[in-house]
């Protein structure tokens, strides 16, 4: 685990390291021991509202022993970050620029970007602004036009119940350290760590998405030359398959892929782990982004 300061605020991450993918003894792909990180090609990923980056942790060992430099981050308000109230820290542009400033605390010039929900906006609203840093996408469940009744009925009680039963949150919040949490299976957890301490500060992540732009508009998304791999599923109010279709079409290199449900990645991620590797394996094989057409960056907010 690592944590650097941003504008006076602290961000969390875990570097998990990788390098260059190799055949093991056994003649599996894996990471050899003389690996180095500063070898290999970094993936950061980016959590979903109100939870953290351990969602992304059984993902991200798979993917650094196949060649890859992982690097999770916990945006302000989540896991063991600050708990920043200021809604203009809570905003998908600031998230955007927490994740550019996690490249420069580094020194990694050109990463690609894993995002999830409300990270998956978050990266596309950084390949908006800085598409030198951004070697390819990985989209999961964008929450675009089609998302946005859902999204605001889903969170509004949450606003509310945050906002003005903040004693009975932190009670529950409480309660949950009774539960014999080693027994619970990792995404069991995952769930009751998303029950926050600290309503006020939930509250303000929630407000945040719409205090600002979701991220880049149509216009703009339709110049992101950025390879994509976008995942979507169906029967998800918050996330709307249409949306993922929506943005596959748009992007000139963008390319959908269906899963089974929101957990088939968590539970059952076999095939959606490979299609990521592949697709990580594809992209570091292309140009680099500064050889590649630059994206419009006039139209937008």
């Amino acid at each position: 685990m690592g944590a650097f300061e941003y504008h006076g605020w602290e961000i969390a991450y875990r570097d998990f390291g990788g390098g260059p993918a190799a055949l093991t003894p056994s003649g599996k792909r894996g990471r050899t021991a003389a690996s180095s990180p500063a070898l290999a090609r970094p993936l950061v990923m980016a959590h979903g509202v109100l939870l953290s980056q351990k969602m992304d942790w059984p993902l991200a060992e798979y993917l650094a022993a196949h060649g890859n430099r992982v690097i999770t981050i916990d945006f302000l308000g989540h896991g063991d970050s600050s708990r920043a109230r200021d809604l203009s820290l809570c905003t998908i542009g600031s998230c955007s620029r927490q994740l550019e400033a996690l490249l420069d605390h580094l020194e990694i010039p050109e990463a690609a970007i894993m995002g999830t929900s409300m990270g998956a906006n978050a990266a596309l609203e950084l390949a908006y602004r800085s598409p030198e840093r951004i070697r390819g996408l990985v989209i999961e469940m964008p929450v675009l036009e089609n998302a946005l009744l859902g999204a605001a009925i889903a969170f509004t009680p949450l606003v509310v119940a945050y906002r003005f039963a903040a004693p009975a949150v932190s009670a529950l919040a409480r309660a949950r350290r009774l539960l014999p949490r080693r027994l619970l299976p990792h995404y069991g957890n995952l769930l009751l760590d998303s029950i926050p301490e600290d309503p006020a500060c939930a509250a303000a992540v929630l407000q945040g998405l719409f205090y600002g732009r979701l991220g880049p508009d149509r216009d703009v998304r339709r110049r992101l030359e950025t390879p994509a791999l976008i995942l979507g599923h169906r029967r998800d109010p918050i996330h709307a398959f249409s949306d993922a279709g929506m943005l596959a079409s748009e992007m000139p290199n963008g390319r959908l892929i269906e899963a089974s449900s929101v957990l088939e990645l968590r539970l059952r991620p076999e095939r959606l782990s490979e299609e990521i590797s592949a697709f990580l394996d594809e992209i570091w094989r292309a140009p680099r982004s500064s050889e590649r057409p630059r994206a419009d960056r006039s139209l937008g907010a």
